[in-house]
């Protein structure tokens, strides 16, 4: 599709007739241009002015009528409502360097040069750093510094080139997706009609060349035929025609070029036989043509937002709304308004609006649109619940922890949208083997025709239509993208979040799975199980006392029936205070206890401990090692060691299913107490190792704890392979060996000591409940708690590369069998968009496989939904 041109009574703007007597003129490019009115003058002396006249050139569509810089909506009074405070902190992401970022909706965005247009006339704005456009979506996000340009300001400069911006939303996005599928719906209604009608009438001519048909009747079935044909070419195919048109400005070849270029001459030259009265028309091939290509590329639409408009709905199952406790009032008011710290009342069947903890009432709910688990979980009293959940049975009584953007479910459609941005290696490959295959087909094209006309030339033209439909490499290029979308989205629904374009490629190779411990083989939710106290504060006097869990979950008080004496009692509270700023799952585990110490100058040491002052006296908690490092002691672990046995004891059988970590608390006077911590396992821990077993993958356990809590837990799991206390630099150090051997290594992970590990594997999982750093590392989030998952999305990555192997093979087959049977002549254009179309549904069928692969995953979930229809 060329760009436009304007007859002279043609606004050169908007492209709208010009009144007679107009003097509204722009000069572009040395010449006066007309334009039909003064808000078109204006936005096209401001382009011209900006020196981006080149727009007018690459533009392929007219610019929007009336969307001026007088637009009503664009004024300066209904934009300053942008620069309110309260406003910009909900559509506003500041960082520390005062870089505001922000995601806007334009509304009248057309085309690739409106985009060029939008990002060179923002760029030349004071205090812009970064502008992207996304012309598929309407959407620019902007990057600037808030104290050179406001934010009214900014939306301004889109009116002043003819533009309408405004924050973007997923109901926006939502709508767009609805009113494109309404669009090719209505563009595939009228070129199926026409398809029809041109068939029917391309009927009665096939009968008259062979019965005989008076020339008068013959004229008029080809008039008609060319009425019929002429709204599913001139509208059906538009995207065909500006898509190729785009390819060819960016001297790129897509598959959009032969078709374009089939309808087109078809068409074209069916007119001219119609006027001529000469030749043959085909009219009814360029109908069923467009129309069986629309429905192929209208699948392949479905498919690609199939993930976009569950991330729209997950955002609605945030309320508007949320029942606010002050005092003893409760008050409704917009979930916007809630800030950090506020106490909000959740309704049994309402959707929780905010992450937070729960502070009264006991209750179950579902979090499915987080993990994938559709059974209600239990919650009470100092649980997380999150935003977008459902509270299924009991009102709760929740403290707000985090609204808005800075939710967990934010973070997850953020990096959801993050990797469906980036386009991974394999769909690359296949847009240059289609763009060089596009390439081969117009040269071959040429070659056939010239073949044809000296052989015959009635034929030459239907010939070289069936060519370049036939070999239309739309199946070759939609083999790769259209598998990977639909398993990204099965394993988003399984509860396996991908963050990097490479996840499936690369997962689908992996040789060795190695695993972190805590918080990734076990649950991470550690609990202190008991506490064995050293006496007098000496390892020489190594006479333990032990207190049971059921006491030390209590309030901290002196128990007379554990003999513990006075000065015993507040370690508890000393440790507490010690990790009140770690994350690390240890320190959950004293963090559930309210520290009644306050402890400053605290100096973690990633993997061994922390230190800090409490009281005026400086305490270390941690390994062996450290403590005696940080506060000058001798080493005597393995008295220390003895101590802890001595007031140990083994699990029970019945206990094997959980993980014991033991961590020393010590003064610079000696040791104080151990205090023996419980990690119960993940659902599927067992399950997982059997499985990798099956597979014929190597499996190990990487941890940073101690050697005998590694060991223990190594054993009752049956896992072979196992490293204890390993530092970050340790792990590192041993993944790179292991690549070094010949190993794609997939390591999963969960602490901010994971971080360098995560970065330096092949590919990286962090766990959902790992910090949001950790997150940043990986390149897929395991947001389920059931581990099992892990090997699901090795089998998901294995059956994709195989369904796309699949996808190419078929794609070449066919059109290698195609070819020479259309260059002979056996293939008319009707037949050829046919089995190009069925070579496209083929493809997009069998990718679709996919969503329900693989079956066990699948059953597993129903019965996990029909366990939670049963009362609790």
């Amino acid at each position: 599709m060329p760009a436009r041109v304007f007859s002279p009574l043609d606004c050169f703007h908007c492209g709208l007739p010009v009144p007679q007597g107009g003097k509204f003129t722009v000069l572009v490019d040395g010449q006066q241009r007309a334009t039909c009115c003064i808000g078109c003058q204006a936005v096209a002396s401001t382009i011209v002015d900006g020196g981006l006249e080149k727009f007018y050139q690459y533009r392929t569509t007219d610019s929007s009528p009336g969307a001026t810089g007088t637009d009503d909506n664009s004024s300066a009074d209904d934009l300053a409502i942008y620069d309110l405070s309260e406003v910009q902190d909900e559509l506003l992401e500041l960082d520390d360097q005062g870089v505001a970022s922000i995601e806007l909706s334009i509304t009248d965005i057309s085309c690739a040069a409106c985009a060029w247009l939008i990002e060179h006339h923002l760029g030349r704005l004071p205090g812009i750093e970064q502008v992207s456009v996304n012309v598929s979506r309407h959407r620019c996000h902007v990057d600037w510094r808030l104290e050179q340009l406001r934010l009214s300001e900014l939306l301004a400069a889109f009116a002043d080139i003819g533009y309408r911006a405004h924050p973007a939303s997923e109901a926006d996005t939502l709508d767009k997706i609805n009113k494109e599928q309404r669009r090719y719906l209505l563009r595939l209604g009228v070129a199926g009609i026409g398809m029809m009608q041109a068939g029917m009438l391309a009927i009665a001519l096939y009968a008259g060349a062979f019965q005989g048909m008076e020339p008068r009747w013959e004229s008029l079935l080809r008039w008609v035929s060319l009425i019929v044909a002429s709204p599913v070419v001139l509208y059906s195919a538009q995207p065909f025609f500006i898509g190729a048109w785009r390819s060819l400005k960016a001297l790129y070849l897509t598959m959009d070029v032969p078709v374009a270029l089939a309808i087109a001459l078809a068409y074209l030259f069916s007119a001219w036989a119609t006027v001529t009265a000469t030749g043959e028309v085909y009219f009814d091939a360029v109908s069923m043509l467009t129309f069986f290509l629309l429905v192929g590329r209208f699948l392949e639409m479905r498919v690609r937002y199939r993930n976009e408009v569950a991330a729209g709905e997950a955002t609605q199952l945030i309320p508007i709304t949320a029942l606010r406790l002050t005092g003893s009032v409760a008050e409704r008011v917009p979930v916007k308004s809630l800030h950090r710290g506020d106490i909000i009342l959740v309704s049994e069947g309402e959707s929780v609006p905010v992450d937070g903890r729960v502070l009264e009432g006991e209750s179950r709910v579902v979090e499915s649109v987080l993990t994938g688990e559709q059974r209600p979980v239990k919650k009470g009293p100092g649980d997380v619940v999150s935003a977008g959940t459902i509270n299924s049975v009991n009102r709760l009584k929740v403290h707000v922890d985090a609204v808005g953007k800075a939710t967990r479910l934010a973070a997850i459609l953020d990096m959801m949208d993050a990797a469906m941005a980036e386009k991974p290696r394999q769909v690359e490959l296949a847009n240059r083997l289609a763009g060089w295959f596009v390439g081969f087909v117009l040269v071959l094209a040429v070659i056939v025709f010239g073949a044809w006309w000296w052989h015959d030339q009635e034929k030459a033209l239907w010939v070289t239509l069936s060519v370049l439909v036939v070999t239309c490499p739309c199946a070759l290029s939609l083999a790769t993208p259209v598998a990977l979308a639909a398993a990204t989205g099965r394993l988003q629904r399984l509860g396996f979040l991908v963050r990097r374009g490479h996840v499936l490629q690369t997962l689908a190779k992996v040789t060795r799975v190695v695993l972190d411990k805590t918080g990734t083989l076990t649950s991470g939710q550690m609990e202190i199980n008991r506490v064995v106290y050293f006496r007098a504060g000496t390892a020489d006097a190594a006479t333990p006392f032990v207190t049971e869990k059921r006491s030390i979950t209590e309030e901290l008080s002196i128990s007379e029936e554990l003999s513990i004496t006075e000065e015993d009692v507040p370690v508890l509270a000393i440790a507490a205070a010690l990790e009140q700023g770690c994350r690390h799952p240890i320190a959950l585990a004293f963090r559930q206890r309210q520290a009644s110490q306050h402890a400053e100058q605290l100096c973690y040491e990633v993997g061994r401990g922390v230190s800090g002052i409490v009281n005026g006296e400086r305490y270390a908690l941690g390994k062996p090692d450290f403590i005696a490092e940080v506060l000058g002691l001798s080493v005597a672990e393995a008295e220390w060691l003895a101590v802890l046995d001595e007031g140990s004891h083994k699990p029970a059988q019945g206990q094997l299913s959980s993980a014991t970590v033991a961590v020393m608390l010590a003064s610079q006077q000696g040791p104080l107490a151990w205090f023996v911590l419980v990690d119960a396992l993940r659902p599927g821990a067992g399950d997982i190792v059997q499985r990798l077993t099956e597979k014929a993958l190597a499996l190990e356990l990487l941890s940073g704890d101690q050697t005998r809590s590694v060991a223990d837990l190594a054993d009752n799991l049956g896992i072979e392979e196992w490293r204890a206390n390993n530092m970050p630099e340790d792990k590192l150090a041993h993944i790179r060996h292991l690549q070094e051997q010949g190993d794609i290594v997939l390591m999963v992970g969960d602490g901010i000591n994971d971080v360098p590990v995560l970065s330096g594997a092949d590919i990286s999982v962090a766990m959902g409940e790992a910090a949001d750093f950790t997150h940043l590392a990986a390149d897929a989030v395991l947001l389920s708690a059931n581990l099992a998952i892990l090997v699901d999305a090795i089998e998901v990555a294995v059956k994709t590369e195989t369904v796309i192997r699949q996808n190419i093979a078929w794609a070449l087959l066919y059109n290698l069998s195609a070819l020479p049977l259309a260059a002979l002549g056996w293939v008319p254009p009707w037949a050829a968009a046919i089995g190009m179309s069925i070579s496209s549904l083929v493809v997009v069928l069998n990718a679709l496989r996919l969503q329900h692969y693989p079956a066990a995953a699948g059953l597993a979930t129903a019965v996990q939904r029909q366990r939670s229809a049963l009362p609790v």
